[in-house]
């Protein structure tokens, strides 16, 4: 996901798709622990889409933490 992507959607839509992501994540955690999943490189790309979505939340809401 690109930054810019993250600015076009409004927080509704945002808290949507980081709670997805974050399924996603434990998803994928269990099948590499599983050994059903060969590239945990993914897991990575995750995790920092998870941080710019946080970041641009607490950007918008003056620094109040969200989740």
């Amino acid at each position: 996901m690109k930054i810019k992507d993250i600015r076009e959607k409004n927080q509704k839509e945002l808290k949507r798709n980081l709670s997805e992501i974050r399924n996603k994540l434990t998803k994928m955690k269990f099948d590499i622990s599983g050994k059903q999943m060969k590239n945990h490189r993914e897991i990575r790309k995750i995790k920092k889409d998870i941080a710019m979505i946080l970041t641009h939340l607490r950007e918008g809401s003056g620094g109040q933490a969200v989740q």
